[in-house]
């Protein structure tokens, strides 16, 4: 092995930037060896000097301003781990134009500004990874760009939020409240003390568009996923779903048809018999069809340090193998097309409804007539049980219809919730797949 090293600058010491630090120094050897080079910190811009001294970090190694790292010249790798917007895309930017390689996990940046990034690693001629940003420790990005490369992607479907799968699947064994779980999952430190990005479905919404942009060779930004979150998910929700064969999970959807694209964040019916129905607690999988390789699913833990770091350091050290045979760039911006994107009133899906109506007669044939004036067909009705709300009796309908028109669906609960007969719309859930008889 030659005696060299490759200077690295580290931004961030939070839980990630702390894992990517010990990775480093634990794996050493081991690195040096698979990479034939000897990857070494220079500089490490952190505002919190406790928390790198708490690691056994120099004084002399923490840079006061980014231009300490961004002008040294034996930093030749920057890993941003700041979160958030900026400055973190300002510091890749700045980075990649200088001719610096640079892995981020910052999800938010590469969703939102991947563009403009790629357009700066290119002038600059620099790599610009992003392994971690989407499943943590799950190597997916690699796996699209590379080993599927040949295929024609026709959909991409993950679990890519371990906090939201970790309060369905506690809903779903133990029959309790999305409130009580949404505490517990706080208190184990699942979900963080304003979970909103998580479960109103915003944080895998920015997963989606990347993967499906890199799927489908066409950028897509989080601005143009339909994202709809967990919090009206109800104990009874989700045992209807078990006594019709479903599980509920909240999928990311990426999907192309005929040259369009489609992506979506929701909760959804899942068949049981389906892979995804098997990821429980706080694990993530990422299922992809290829026109070639068929069905594929990939799956592991998708946050915390040590996943997170594992595909950090992965992508440096993709990136030391590339300097060393001449090679970066191998893998530049792939959206190299511009498909249009589907609104969300353009796809076709199946539809679970709970509806507490008026215990009365041909109040369903009012409904169902109202669902037929909207082109919506019922596949089965269940009426489970009777209650009493402000001293009249009501029932509780559940419905599943067939393939539908999102807008014709959205139109018909528009009537449906202004009918007189009808108490109230308790949820409108959409079904993916048939459950096996």
């Amino acid at each position: 092995m030659k005696d060299s090293s490759i200077g690295i600058g580290l931004l961030g010491l939070g839980t990630v930037g702390s894992g990517v630090y010990k990775l480093l120094r634990e794996n050493e050897l081991q690195i040096s060896q698979r990479t034939g080079k000897r990857l070494e910190i220079k500089k490490i811009l952190e505002r919190d000097q406790k928390k790198a001294f708490s690691l056994g970090i120099p004084p002399e190694v923490l840079a006061e301003n980014i231009e300490e790292i961004l002008d040294d010249p034996e930093v030749q790798i920057v890993i941003e781990l700041l979160g958030g917007i900026e400055p973190g895309r300002t510091y890749i930017r700045q980075a990649l134009c200088q001719g610096k390689h640079v892995v981020t996990a910052n999800k938010d940046v590469v969703a939102a500004h991947g563009r403009e990034l790629f357009e700066a690693a290119a002038a600059g001629k620099a790599d610009f990874y992003f392994e971690a940003s989407v499943g943590g420790g799950i190597p997916v990005i690699h796996i699209l760009k590379e080993n599927l490369a040949a295929n024609k992607i026709e959909e991409v479907i993950g679990i890519v939020n371990g906090t939201t799968n970790y309060i369905l699947t506690r809903m779903s064994e133990e029959n309790v409240e999305f409130s009580t779980v949404l505490q517990a999952a706080q208190e184990a430190g699942y979900a963080e003390a304003d979970p909103t990005a998580d479960i109103e479905g915003d944080d895998a919404a920015r997963k989606i568009a990347i993967l499906a942009s890199i799927a489908f060779n066409t950028r897509v930004t989080p601005a143009n996923v339909f994202a709809e979150g967990i919090t009206r998910i109800a104990p009874e929700d989700v045992n209807y779903a078990q006594e019709l064969g479903y599980v509920i999970k909240l999928l990311a959807i990426a999907r192309e048809h005929n040259g369009e694209v489609e992506v979506r964040v929701h909760p959804a019916f899942l068949p049981q018999q389906h892979p995804l129905s098997a990821v429980m607690g706080v694990f993530n999988a990422i299922y992809i069809c290829g026109n070639a390789v068929g069905e594929t699913m990939f799956y592991g833990k998708g946050a915390g340090q040590m996943p997170t770091a594992s595909a950090i350091v992965g992508d440096v050290m993709e990136i030391v193998r590339n300097l060393e045979s001449g090679s970066s760039g191998r893998f530049p911006c792939s959206c190299y097309l511009d498909k249009p994107i589907l609104p969300i009133g353009h796809i076709h899906t199946k539809y679970y409804l709970r509806l507490i109506v008026k215990d009365k007669p041909r109040v369903m044939a009012g409904i169902a007539g109202v669902l037929g004036d909207h082109q919506v067909s019922i596949a089965s009705v269940i009426q489970k049980r009777t209650l009493i709300v402000k001293d009249e009796t009501m029932a509780e309908i559940v419905l599943i219809t067939h393939k539908v028109l999102e807008q014709d669906m959205q139109d018909a609960l528009a009537v449906l919730k202004g009918l007189s007969t009808v108490g109230s719309v308790e949820n409108v859930i959409r079904v993916e797949g048939e459950p096996k008889s």
